[in-house]
C-alpha cells in the first residue's frame, strides 16, 4: 500500500508540473506526448466594477499553490453556433466579467531552455471569442518547438465604449480600447514571465485571425505596444477585409454613439453604467456584424500617425474571406445573369463591360462560378497592393492564400470558409469531427512548420517544405496554401490589371 501511495505521488508529481510568476505558483498537467498545460492563468484584476472600462491592472499576487488546471471563464459576449461555425469554433463553458486569462503550452521535451513564443489572438468581430475555443488548443503546436500562448480579452461594449465621461477620466484623455489594452497587458504578462515556463521572452511572435488579425496590425502601429513582439503573423485581416472595418477613425462619433447607448440602458452616469449587470452587455452588436464598435483611434493607444517602423509580417486570405465583401457591398441573392451584370454596372461603372468580357456569363448556371472567382481575384489583388504598402514598413512581407475545403460531406457548400485554416495551423484537426484526408494531415503539418519556421527565424521555410519566396513588390505573386502547396500568380495578367486599376482608384 505504501509502495502504491509513493508511485501514484510521484506519478502526480511528473503530472502536475509547478512554475513560479512574479504573482506566486501556478500548478499545470503533462499531456501523455510531454506537453505542459496552464490554463486560467490571471495576466490582470478582475475589470469589474470600479475598473470597468479602465486600463487593465497588474494581477494581483497569491499564496500558496494555484492550480491552473482548467480554463478561466470566457469574457462577457454574444454567442451561438452559426453555418459552418460549429461548437468547436465557438466559446464555450462559463461567461464572466471577471475573464482576463491566458493559457500556456509547452513542450517538456524541447532541448532549448529558451523557446520562441507565439502568442494567438482570436477573432470574433471584436464582439466575441475566447482564448479557450477548441481549435485553438496549442498542444500540437508546441511540439513544433514553440511555446503557444492564447488569452481572452474584453468584447463587445464592455471592450471598447467609447463615451465622453470615460474620455474626460482617462489621463491620456481616451477612451475605448479596452480590448486592445487587455491584449497588450497579456503581451507584457508574457514578456515579464514566459521565461519561467521555458520561453524566450525576446523572441514573441503575435499572430491572430480575423479581428485577431487586425489586432495583429493594430498592435504593429501603436506606440503602446512596441518592444512586446518581433513578428507578426495576420490571418484573414489586412488587405482583405473591407478597409472601413479596419478601424474606426472618429472618436467623436463613437463618443455621441456612447452615449446614445447609455441612455438606452436608463444610465445617466459612468457610476451608473458602472453599477448595471454584465450580463446586459450580453447582446449581438447592432445591425449585424461591423467593427463600429471595435477599436477606434484615441490618440493614445492608436494614433492617425502609426509607428512608421514596424515587425516583419506574414499576412494572407482564405477564400472564403469573400464573404466578408458582403458588409459593404451587399450581392445580389439572386444569381441571374441579369443581377450578375446589374452588380458589375453599380459596382464599376463604366468599366462594368471590361469585367464583364474578363468574368463572361451566358446563362444563369454560369453565375455563381464567376461571381466566386471575381471575388477572390479582387481580394487577393487586394491583399497584394496591401502588402506592397507594408513593405515599406516591415521590410519582410509574407503572403498566403489558403483554398483547402475542409472535407464535409453534409455541407459542401461551406469549403475553404473564413477561419478554416485555423486548426490547419495549430494541428488541432482532431478536434473537429470531420472525415480528413491525407492532404488535410499534410497542409496542417506544412502550415504549422511554415508557421513556427517564421517565429523561430523569421524565414518561413525549412527542409521538406516547397519555396515560400518572400513578398516583391511587382511580382504579384502569393503561396497558395491547399492541395497544391507552392507560389502562384495573384491573377491573370488581364485581371490583375483591371483590379489594380479598379482598387488604386478612391472608393
Amino acid at each position: 500500500m505504501q509502495m502504491a501511495l509513493m508511485l501514484s505521488g510521484g506519478l502526480f508529481a511528473q503530472n502536475s508540473p509547478q512554475v513560479k510568476v512574479k504573482t506566486g505558483v501556478l500548478s499545470g498537467f503533462t499531456d501523455a506526448n510531454g506537453v505542459a498545460t496552464y490554463l486560467g492563468i490571471p495576466f490582470a484584476q478582475s475589470p469589474v466594477t470600479e475598473l470597468r472600462w479602465r486600463p487593465p491592472q497588474p494581477p494581483s499576487d497569491w499564496t500558496g499553490v494555484r492550480e491552473a488546471k482548467k480554463f478561466g471563464a470566457n469574457c462577457i459576449q454574444h454567442h451561438a453556433t452559426m453555418g459552418p461555425f460549429t461548437k468547436e469554433f465557438i466559446a464555450q463553458g462559463e461567461f464572466s466579467e471577471d475573464c482576463l486569462f491566458l493559457n500556456i503550452w509547452v513542450d517538456k521535451n524541447a532541448s532549448s531552455k529558451a523557446e520562441p513564443v507565439m502568442v494567438f489572438i482570436h477573432g470574433g468581430g471584436f464582439q466575441a471569442g475566447s482564448g479557450s475555443v477548441e481549435i485553438f488548443n496549442g498542444s500540437e503546436l508546441a511540439r513544433k518547438g514553440v511555446v503557444v500562448v492564447t488569452f481572452n480579452y474584453r468584447v463587445g461594449v464592455l471592450g471598447f465604449l467609447v463615451h465622453p465621461d470615460l474620455t474626460k477620466e482617462s489621463p491620456h484623455h481616451a477612451s475605448g480600447n479596452y480590448g486592445l489594452l487587455d491584449q497588450i497587458a497579456a503581451l507584457k504578462w508574457v514578456k515579464q514571465n514566459i521565461h519561467a515556463f521555458g520561453g524566450d521572452p525576446a523572441n514573441v511572435t503575435i499572430f491572430g485571425q480575423s479581428a485577431g488579425a487586425l489586432s495583429v496590425v493594430d498592435l504593429m502601429e501603436s506606440p503602446v505596444a512596441q518592444g512586446l513582439f518581433v513578428r507578426g503573423i495576420a490571418e484573414s485581416g489586412p488587405g482583405v477585409l473591407p478597409p472601413n472595418l479596419l478601424i474606426d477613425t472618429s472618436l467623436k462619433a463613437r463618443e455621441e454613439s456612447g452615449e446614445k447607448f447609455a441612455q438606452s440602458l436608463g444610465a445617466h452616469s459612468l457610476a451608473e453604467l458602472r453599477a448595471l449587470p454584465a450580463e446586459m452587455f450580453d447582446r449581438p452588436p447592432s445591425g449585424g456584424l461591423h467593427l463600429a464598435d471595435g477599436p477606434v483611434i484615441d490618440g493614445w493607444v492608436l494614433t492617425f500617425e502609426p509607428t512608421a517602423h514596424q515587425v516583419p509580417l506574414m499576412c494572407g486570405m482564405v477564400t472564403g474571406d469573400t464573404a466578408l465583401y458582403a458588409l459593404i457591398r451587399p450581392q445580389p441573392a439572386s444569381n441571374t445573369v441579369a443581377s450578375f451584370e446589374k452588380s458589375a454596372e453599380e459596382q464599376f461603372g463604366p468599366a462594368a463591360n471590361r469585367f464583364l468580357t474578363l468574368y463572361p456569363v451566358k446563362q444563369d448556371a454560369d453565375v455563381p462560378a464567376m461571381k466566386s472567382a471575381s471575388l477572390v481575384d479582387q481580394a487577393r489583388v487586394s491583399l497584394d497592393i496591401w502588402s506592397a504598402q507594408q513593405l515599406q514598413k516591415s521590410r519582410v512581407v509574407y503572403t498566403y492564400y489558403f483554398d483547402r475545403p475542409i472535407p464535409w460531406p453534409a455541407h459542401p457548400e461551406f469549403g475553404a470558409f473564413h477561419t478554416a485554416e485555423v486548426p490547419y495551423v495549430f494541428r488541432s484537426l482532431k478536434f473537429l469531427d470531420r472525415p480528413w484526408e491525407k492532404t488535410d494531415y499534410r497542409l496542417s503539418d506544412a502550415m504549422s512548420t511554415y508557421w513556427t519556421n517564421f517565429a523561430k527565424t523569421g524565414d518561413p521555410n525549412g527542409d521538406g517544405l516547397p519555396d515560400w519566396p518572400a513578398y516583391a513588390r511587382g511580382d504579384h505573386v502569393v503561396m497558395e496554401l491547399g492541395e497544391h502547396i507552392g507560389p502562384i500568380p495573384v491573377a491573370t495578367e488581364e485581371k490583375l490589371e483591371f483590379f489594380l486599376e479598379y482598387l488604386k482608384k478612391p472608393q
